[in-house]
């Protein structure tokens, strides 16, 4: 006779367990202990097997029967119904732990994996502004998803939409970063490849306005600068080329330098506002191969106004295609101007994570007039600017070295 929500009920627990049969081997088992559990006796190839169903009444009647008619579908179609439901426990769990491996694995957490290994050594304040960055522009497109789950495309999106903004500068490095992040991944078997990789920052970013003259990639750099060290053109020529290469400075500001902008012994150059494109004066510090250079220039010119005067008029200087034509006798014609080092420095320094982005853009003279809070301080970060302009001087030695090697051999 089948069971009803009352005899359930009604039942007590008595000294020893006892069964209430609701047909087809389904009962409820009714401990000493008082507690109510669905059973189901059947037989699989000749053995007797007991599945449990659940506790009553988290169980209810109508759902036992419901859980008993589905075993009893399963058994008929000759498959044991415990050993199903183990394969199924098997999978799910299988899946439970994939959504977990995947979750750690989530583009977010590897960032912050690869930001505690990477900020090691770097300063507090850059390591931080990184990080800003990242909350800021990339945790909320793309910081949710399995880091093999994100296409060029998630991060091409991502990168247009911070351009997008007015932030070209951050849009290029936001995609470095994530270049960044994927190599870590792949290298610690987080990861199988690395979107971010699929394309350069300039193949869909908008010109810069001071990235339309022509400049040759860094892995070109050595080979640029022993042609340039070994050119037999004019020595002051050869000497604003070098200059330009060190100092990274606009064409017009180098050539038309006046001796008394400069401080050798404090090794500091500050060009007048009048002289600069955004009319504030700016410094310059001078690593020790500028100042070298500087001081072989003054033995030649330092006797009059002009760093570099004209071959005819002393009180002129040299013209701004100079170092252009230079170049272009070096074989550069469309691939390189003397601004072009402004490029190469930049990206060379941002991509070598030495250096905050706030020392770079000062030394670039490209402050903003909403990012200058008060008054305008043309000192800033001249300390830090200052070791900025050595590494890379020497950086530039680096790599003049290997170019003079190459065209040895």
């Amino acid at each position: 006779m089948a069971l009803t929500t009352r005899e359930i009920e009604t039942a007590k627990a008595t000294v020893k367990p006892y069964k209430l049969t609701d047909g087809s081997g389904l009962c409820l088992l009714v401990t000493s202990s008082g507690s109510k559990l669905w059973r189901w006796r059947y037989y699989f190839q000749g053995k007797e097997k007991m599945m449990a169903l659940g506790e009553y009444p988290l169980v209810s009647l109508k759902e036992a029967r419901d859980l008993h008619f589905a075993a009893r579908k399963t058994l008929g179609s000759g498959v044991d119904p415990m050993e199903e439901r183990k394969v199924d426990a098997a999978t799910k769990q299988e899946h439970a732990k994939t959504l977990l491996r995947r979750a750690e694995s989530s583009v977010e957490k590897v960032a912050r994996k690869w930001w505690d290994t990477w900020s090691t050594g770097k300063s507090p304040r850059h390591a931080a502004q990184v990080m800003r960055r990242l909350e800021a522009d990339v945790f909320p497109v793309i910081g949710h998803k399995f880091v093999d789950d994100v296409k060029a495309a998630d991060v091409r999106e991502l990168v247009l939409a911070i351009e997008d903004r007015g932030a070209r500068d951050v849009a290029k490095r936001a995609q470095e970063t994530i270049g960044q992040i994927f190599r870590f991944a792949i290298a610690n078997g987080l990861a199988t490849r690395n979107p971010a990789a699929d394309f350069k920052p300039s193949d869909i970013l908008k010109p810069a306005m001071e990235m339309n003259f022509a400049r040759v990639d860094e892995s070109d750099l050595p080979e640029l600068l022993a042609k340039m060290w070994t050119y037999k053109g004019d020595i002051l020529t050869i000497y604003a080329m070098r200059l330009m290469a060190y100092l990274w400075v606009r064409t017009s500001e180098l050539i038309e330098a006046d001796w008394a902008e400069f401080e050798l012994e404090k090794e500091k150059w500050e060009i007048p506002r009048e002289r600069m494109k955004k009319r504030r004066p700016h410094i310059v510090p001078l690593p020790h191969q500028a100042v070298t250079i500087l001081r072989d220039l003054s033995i030649r010119t330092g006797n009059g106004t002009k760093v570099f005067p004209g071959a005819n008029d002393k009180d002129k200087t040299m013209s701004n295609n100079t170092i252009l034509f230079a170049l272009y006798r070096l074989g550069y014609k469309g691939e390189m101007t003397g601004h072009g080092f402004r490029g190469i420095a930049s990206t060379v320094l941002y991509e070598s994570n030495l250096f905050e982005e706030d020392w770079i853009e000062m030394q670039l003279a490209h402050v903003e007039e909403n990012k200058v809070k008060g008054a305008y301080n043309k000192a800033k970060y001249i300390k830090q600017r200052a070791k900025m302009m050595q590494w890379w001087a020497d950086y530039v030695d680096t790599q003049l070295a290997k170019g003079i090697a190459a065209l040895a051999n």
